[in-house]
Parts: C-alpha cells; sequence; structure tokens
C-alpha cells in the first residue's frame, strides 16, 4: 500500500469540500491508502509525515497566499527540511477561492517551492479543460485552466456554498492522478532494482 496523505486548513469549509473528493479519486486507485489530515493537527508534530510516501497539499488563497495555519505547518517542517527527509516523496497542491482567479496561482507557487526545498518531486495537473470541447463552462473539467495545481472556486449564495460540478469533478480526477502516478513510479523504482 502507498499512504497519501491530503493535508489541508479550511477556513470555511470549501478547502474540506475539496481535499474530501480529492480522497475519494485517490482511493479508487488499488493499492492507495489516503489520510485526510488538518494541517494544524501536523504542526504539532511533523514527523509524522515521514509516515507517507506522498502528500496532496491544500490551502484557500487568502490575500494571494497560504492561509496562516497552512504556513505555520510548512514552517513547522525546518527540522526535516535541514535533514532533507522528505526527499522523494511525491507532492502536489490545490487552492479555492472566491473568484476565478484570486491569485490562486501565487498559493500555488508557494506550494510548488516548499516542496521543491524538502526535495519532493511535484505532480501537477494534467487535464484540458473541456470546455474548449463544448462542455458547459460549469461543468468542464480543469474549466479555470491551471497545470501548476488544482484551482476551484467557491461561490457564494443566499442558501449557502455552491461550487461548480466541474471544479468537484476536477478534484476527483486530481487526486486519482496523483494516486496513479504515485503507483506508477514505485512500480518503475521496483524494475529497477
Amino acid at each position: 500500500m502507498k499512504k497519501i496523505a491530503v493535508i489541508f486548513h479550511s477556513g470555511q469549509g470549501n478547502t474540506a469540500h475539496f481535499a474530501r473528493h480529492i480522497v475519494i479519486g485517490a482511493q479508487s486507485v488499488s493499492d492507495a491508502e489516503v489520510s485526510l489530515i488538518k494541517a494544524e493537527t501536523v504542526t504539532s508534530n511533523p514527523d509524522q509525515l515521514l509516515d507517507f510516501d506522498g502528500f496532496v497539499l491544500g490551502s484557500p488563497t487568502y490575500l494571494g497566499g497560504v492561509s496562516g495555519p497552512f504556513k505555520s505547518f510548512m514552517d513547522s517542517t525546518g527540522r526535516l527540511w535541514r535533514t532533507q527527509q522528505l526527499k522523494g516523496k511525491l507532492a502536489c497542491g490545490f487552492t479555492v477561492s472566491a473568484l476565478p482567479s484570486g491569485d490562486k496561482q501565487s498559493t500555488l507557487l508557494s506550494m510548488f517551492t516548499f516542496s521543491m526545498q524538502h526535495g519532493m518531486i511535484w505532480v501537477g495537473n494534467p487535464f484540458l479543460p473541456e470546455q474548449q470541447n463544448g462542455v458547459p463552462y460549469d461543468q468542464a473539467l480543469n474549466r479555470l485552466g491551471s497545470w501548476t495545481g488544482m484551482m476551484a472556486q467557491a461561490g457564494h449564495s443566499a442558501t449557502g456554498q455552491t461550487y461548480a460540478p466541474g471544479d468537484v469533478r476536477t478534484a476527483e480526477a486530481f487526486g486519482q492522478n496523483f494516486a496513479s502516478v504515485l503507483a506508477r513510479m514505485t512500480e518503475q523504482v521496483e524494475e529497477v532494482l
């Protein structure tokens, strides 16, 4: 079994919503054991990251970057960085904001840089936006057009949160892709050995 941690912070429940859909997608891959972990719980014990083969990182975009609690999680891994104990593990990221852009790219780049400094291997979002093939915009996979990581939009309505069905589909496909890449990389390493 390959162990994946979906590590996230969610201030309003939106990032948690998409994290759960990423877990659904990742669990659809055989031999993937997926844990949903709040970033705040890792901050006090970052050594728990050593038990995982890959990480899906998730944060809302606040003022063009990761949230404070997610940044605290990142900062708590300093000792692991100094000893490069996460080197060679897989990582990817996702973010949510209320606007289609909302400067989400800055958030993903922060996660990317964090992963690169730890020596991890980054997995992007490989899906072409489907609206170019006639799929309605709200239904389209990767409708926001991000390849660095997954982006989602949390709209607001009078009855509460609304999410584009395409963003939910993207979250599940993103999780499935990450777990599949981890499985393929493991098979290739085992063949070499």
